[in-house]
């Protein structure tokens, strides 16, 4: 087992220096102390000390939101300890990198590095940090959504940590504990479990976990819908945040009190709180956190019907995700992400539906389109990571009419040219809107092409044919059979046989003709499923049910 590494006179007293100054929440403190201690191991032939200090050097960068610096000098104490030929100390390096890129959101890279780490501590016979990495993997596989697997590893990390009578240690991993707990909804499970953290926290003067488990408190009471409980753990967050100087979860914090007024009608001071919680987490390079702020402000705008700030924030948490998503060499980044992209769906669909609003003839036209078009494109190939962003895409497609008055979205009568023009100008718009979007999938041709038409009559470029995106042309088919199908302020709506028949005559005019060939063979066992249930409940004498409004045939203006 390896000792511990001993410090001469020199660096010693810098070294408890520090210590104290961590403990007592007072980073900038300690890490002055810290370096002060390294400067004066020069000269010293003591790799072991050298590597723990660059080491602890690194975690403080790291607490401060600095990960360049933290990488950087976790980079110099590997190498100091690859020379020494430390078994213990290149794991203890290999552990630190890991929670490092757990933090940058690199999953895979940060397990990678615990395994290695876990390996070569077992060989080195490390208990201690076999302990600390098995605790690490928990968090890897927690935010991957395997509970079942956390869990193991917290408990396998745990029980090491009990024999080795390292209770201090138990506390912040009861932590994490808790919030599994939570995930599976084992509400007196994760209580217990706080109640406990608490404990050994106060006890051991952890100020930093002391915290944490007051914000993890706030969770609990938030997911079980206790509000009046989430504000007091919440505000008793913020105070022993403030009374112990520890702010590493104020963004967490503020985050959990957008919510708490947000859900008990204080809108502005929601507001007030996410725009902190952003800026914590910004400052401290949180992105999976800046993500779900993000989301949870962008619920605030949709309750005000602020559309256009809606829309921005939604941006915002996009490029969040697009981070995140580039962070990470799994084409799956976890369950906690995708269960932030399910969010983020609703949330765009209820923007879309908002926009809407303003045409009573239209809503729920963006959904019925998004339905359509996806079963389509999977018809077509689309593998399932892009049918997410297609159907975003989808429900975004007519994003610009957010800028169309509504008495002209509801005139009963023809449009006159400047009303035609305002309309025409929707596409463009929509793609002005969604500019500084980098999504990972690119659904900006299929809001701005999806009303050009197969053989160049449509806008607003007069695209024809291939040239036309692919993903417009599927939207285009699926744009159409809605307007068809669905009463309009000018005209009632068609059957969905005679929808397909008026469209059979324009595809090679309007649509593309294979992909017409195909929407009608994914979407005729519905229709024919529809007609038998009406003619069954005919022949019983009861009310048939009505499948369109109007069998009588559109001018060609009909599918424009």
């Amino acid at each position: 087992m390896n000792a511990a590494p001993t410090f001469p006179p020199a660096a010693h007293d810098f070294v408890e220096r520090a210590r104290a100054e961590e403990r007592a929440g007072r980073l900038d403190e300690a890490l002055e102390c810290y370096e002060a201690a390294l400067y004066r191991l020069r000269g010293a032939p003591n790799a072991a000390a050298a590597s723990a200090l660059m080491r602890w050097v690194g975690r403080l960068h790291e607490l401060k939101g600095d990960l360049d610096a933290a990488a950087d000098t976790y980079e110099a104490a590997q190498a100091v300890a690859v020379a020494s030929t430390s078994l213990p100390d290149v794991a203890h390096v290999l552990n630190c990198r890991g929670i490092l890129e757990f933090r940058r959101g690199r999953l895979d890279v940060a397990a990678e590095l615990y395994e290695e780490a876990r390996r070569l501590a077992s060989e080195a016979d490390e208990p201690r940090l076999m302990a600390m990495v098995d605790q690490n993997l928990g968090n890897v596989a927690s935010v991957h959504g395997d509970h079942a697997d956390a869990l193991r590893s917290y408990e396998r990390s745990r029980n090491a940590y009990e024999r080795l009578g390292l209770i201090d240690y138990v506390g912040p991993l009861l932590t994490n504990i808790g919030r599994v707990h939570i995930e599976l909804a084992q509400w007196a499970d994760a209580a217990r479990a706080f109640d406990s953290a608490e404990v050994i926290c106060a006890h051991a003067n952890n100020p930093m976990y002391q915290v944490l488990v007051r914000v993890n408190r706030t969770r609990l009471h938030l997911r079980r819908g206790a509000f009046v409980r989430a504000r007091s753990a919440c505000d008793d967050a913020f105070e022993l945040s403030l009374e112990l100087g520890e702010e590493r979860w104020l963004g967490e914090i503020h985050m959990h009190a957008g919510v708490i007024h947000r859900e008990s009608g204080r809108p502005a001071l929601a507001e007030h709180e996410f725009q902190r919680a952003r800026a914590e987490a910004e400052g401290r390079n949180e992105l999976l956190l800046g993500a779900e702020i993000r989301v949870e402000h962008a619920h605030l705008f949709r309750r005000q019907e602020r559309n256009r700030e809606l829309l921005e924030c939604l941006f915002e948490a996009h490029e969040a995700f697009a981070q995140l998503r580039a962070q990470h060499d799994l084409a799956d980044v976890g369950r906690e992400i995708e269960r932030l992209e399910r969010r983020f769906e609703s949330i765009v669909q209820s923007w879309g539906e908002s926009i809407e609003s303003a045409d009573r003839y239209t809503r729920g036209h963006c959904e019925r389109v998004a339905d359509l078009a996806c079963r389509l494109a999977d018809a077509v190939g689309l593998d399932r990571r892009a049918l997410t962003w297609f159907r975003m895409g989808a429900l975004l497609h007519d994003v610009g009419k957010v800028d169309v008055p509504a008495e002209i979205l509801n005139k009963a009568g023809p449009l006159d040219d400047e009303e035609w023009s305002i309309v025409r100008r929707h596409p463009e718009r929509g793609v002005e809107l969604l500019a500084a979007v980098d999504f990972p999938w690119d659904i900006r041709p299929m809001v701005l092409h999806h009303h050009e038409r197969w053989d160049g009559s449509g806008y607003p470029h007069g695209l024809a044919g291939g040239a036309i995106p692919l993903a417009a042309r599927i939207l285009c088919v699926a744009d159409v059979y809605d307007a068809l199908t669905t009463t309009r302020s000018y005209r009632r709506g068609f059957s969905p046989r005679v929808a397909l028949e008026i469209m059979e005559e324009e595809a090679g005019r309007v649509l593309d003709p294979e992909l017409f060939q195909l929407f009608q063979s994914v979407l005729l066992p519905d229709i024919g499923s529809q007609e038998a249930v009406s003619r069954g409940l005919l022949q019983l004498g009861l009310p048939g049910r009505t499948i369109g409004f109007d069998e009588r045939r559109p001018p060609r203006s009909a599918v424009a």
